[in-house]
């Protein structure tokens, strides 16, 4: 009877879905929503006993789902960022839970965002909690976001939680600004350089080939390496072209691998200029989401498990595991961390003394300060670095090209002298 009982429960489960409905208050306001049931009557049945007239139900569908394509719509960091900030002023000033959703709602210009919020909003109209609302939108709301807001709620402290958050993204956002900035214009430097050799190899030499064709006599070293090389693009561009995709899509599918991504997430720490930058980020993300997750009372084993999984490279995230496994082993954090190696020296000091003081969150907090400086500063240090030898490298391309192309010419004008 009992095996019967679970094996009828388990099939009624498995005929529910997701209705998204629309109802009137008795006040004429009009209610959207989503609800989990049978079929549209169960939700109508259930919209009349809380007091609601059903006006629209239907079955949930895929098309229904976020919408996160970047530049298409999406929901950007900012969005999230405002948000977050905007939440926490309302909680702190009194306003129920669901009139912030509903009022960030109607004033929300990105209709991805609003669809979310809406959503969000009719699930804790139902009686779920925030937190449990937020984790159905794991594409807009990562976990590091909704462990944070489940312990605000638990300690009813949500409004201090949602500073904090707002707080920390405006810190990762930054910190993700200074690093791109760094990547941005070596990269269109090097863009400009290679748009600007094959605009000489292709268009420019072939008329100087032409010319010199009618010298009759040998040209100079230089020269005849350029109309060479020149030559070979002609007759292989495509080849060169297809190569270069080949690498960039084999590369791409690669870093999707895990044993992947774990290679070239260790070359990229080891890099020689880029490196150090690379690893003063993962120092800086690492202790700022762990210090903002244990000032919040997220157990220490728990914001480890989070702080791997939003470390963003995946040797920093297998050392932060190995340090959780040895911490529910019963050791401290600055041991396993010194023995990961991925960490400086000192900050594995520093998070030792925060340990032995009982002030963690905040010696993370001040760690996590002092290497967003460090990054700025390296960011600013490695620009200054690779600028001049850019400039350098074009102005060599671009003055090579002259000198050889005209080294003929001043060959003849010295012979007719």
């Amino acid at each position: 009877m009992a095996a019967q009982a679970v094996q009828k429960s388990s099939a009624s489960k498995k005929n529910t879905a997701q209705f998204l409905w629309e109802a009137k208050t008795k006040s004429g306001e009009t209610k959207k929503g989503e609800m989990e049931a049978s079929d549209s009557e169960a939700v109508n049945a259930r919209l009349k006993s809380l007091g609601l007239n059903p006006v629209k139900v239907r079955k949930k569908s895929a098309l229904d789902g976020d919408i996160t394509l970047p530049g298409i719509g999406g929901v950007t960091g900012k969005d999230i960022l405002v948000f977050t900030r905007q939440f926490a002023t309302m909680i702190d000033a009194g306003l129920p839970l669901v009139q912030c959703l509903d009022i960030l709602a109607s004033q929300m210009d990105n209709p991805a965002f609003k669809k979310v919020l809406l959503a969000i909003k009719g699930k804790v109209e139902q009686g779920s909690t925030f937190a449990d609302a937020l984790k159905e939108h794991p594409k807009v709301f990562d976990e590091l976001y909704v462990q944070l807001c489940a312990a605000g709620e638990v300690g009813g402290i949500l409004d201090t939680i949602l500073n904090r958050l707002a707080a920390y993204r405006e810190k990762s956002e930054k910190l993700k600004r200074k690093v791109k900035g760094a990547m941005t214009y070596p990269a269109i430097v090097i863009l400009v350089a290679i748009g600007v050799t094959a605009l000489l190899l292709l268009k420019v030499t072939p008329v100087f080939a032409a010319m010199f064709a009618d010298f009759g006599s040998a040209l100079p070293g230089p020269t005849q390496f350029v109309v060479d090389l020149s030559a070979w693009a002609e007759a292989y561009w495509l080849h060169v072209v297809a190569s270069i995709t080949a690498v960039v899509v084999s590369f791409s599918w690669s870093y999707k691998q895990p044993k992947g991504r774990k290679f070239w997430d260790k070359v990229f720490l080891k890099m020689p200029l880029f490196g150090p930058v690379l690893r003063k980020v993962a120092v800086a993300r690492f202790t700022r989401t762990l210090g903002t997750m244990i000032s919040s009372g997220v157990p220490i084993l728990d914001a480890l498990d989070v702080t791997a999984k939003t470390a963003g490279n995946k040797t920093v995230e297998e050392a932060i595991y190995y340090v959780r496994g040895k911490i529910a082993e019963g050791k401290n954090i600055a041991g396993p961390l010194l023995e990961t190696k991925v960490f400086p020296s000192m900050v594995v000091q520093m998070i030792g003394v925060g340990e032995a003081t009982g002030a963690m969150d905040t010696m993370l907090n001040k760690i996590a300060d002092f290497y967003d400086d460090e990054v700025d500063t390296a960011v600013s240090a490695l620009t200054a670095m690779i600028e001049p030898i850019l400039m350098v490298f074009l102005g060599g391309v671009v003055g090579g090209f002259l000198i050889a192309m005209y080294l003929p010419i001043f060959s003849i004008a010295g012979a007719i002298k």
